[in-house]
């Protein structure tokens, strides 16, 4: 059942109505205090600029617990070169709109619109929304951005622009013992062989839930 949001009302329905691919909800806005209602819930706005705003929930979803992140022998000589320096939250515009505008296979445009960089851009002025930016020779060469809810660190998109950018990015987020979770959302084969699994939406509730999830997890090696 996929349900019609009202415009001055931020509740969304049960995410157990949810549509087979995930889709629960249309319409509403991309104001902070909805996001934000959406995101403590498990849903999230996925859509593009010729068609109203769509809400997903799926019934899996994509995640990656840090202590399961898996680095390769190559990688880690990567990290042991001093390659790339990381940063957080030093540049949330310029990742955000590099991960709007970097061709992606099979993919024509971007779900990163206008109105939904302006959305996360408020919210990281808020303190919701966080980057992770990774440099080399002090030139923006990767990074990922996303929005945390309590120690469930909800991921919207990385990008690079050399071999392995955003990769180091998200390596950096699981070594940084802040979050138990990262939320990928939708399944990729490259997050898959980095470890990221298929867990039950229930599960993933709980873990978004402080006073239900267990304590948080042992860093990644």
């Amino acid at each position: 059942m996929i349900f019609q949001l009202d415009e001055h009302d931020i509740r969304f329905p049960d995410p157990a109505f949810a549509e087979p691919d995930g889709l629960l909800a249309i319409g509403g806005d991309l104001r902070t205090e909805r996001l934000l209602e959406a995101y403590r819930r498990g849903i999230f706005p996925w859509y593009s600029d010729d068609t109203p705003i769509l809400w997903y929930s799926p019934h899996e979803r994509f995640v990656l617990f840090p202590e399961e992140l898996k680095i390769s022998k190559s990688m880690r000589q990567i990290m042991r070169s001093g390659r790339f320096a990381v940063t957080v939250d030093r540049a949330f515009d310029q990742v955000i709109l590099a991960c709007a505008t970097q061709p992606r296979p099979g993919q024509d445009g971007t779900w990163i619109t206008d109105d939904m960089q302006d959305a996360y851009i408020r919210l990281h002025t808020l303190g919701h929304a966080h980057s992770v930016e990774t440099w080399h020779n002090n030139a923006l060469a990767g990074g990922l951005y996303g929005v945390s809810v309590g120690n469930v660190f909800c991921g919207e998109s990385m990008f690079s622009r050399e071999a392995n950018a955003s990769k180091m990015a998200l390596i950096a987020l699981c070594r940084s013992g802040t979050y138990r979770l990262i939320d990928c959302q939708v399944y990729s084969d490259h997050l898959a062989s980095l470890g990221a699994r298929m867990i039950p939406r229930d599960q993933y509730k709980t873990l978004l839930d402080p006073k239900k999830s267990p304590p948080g997890h042992r860093r990644a090696n």
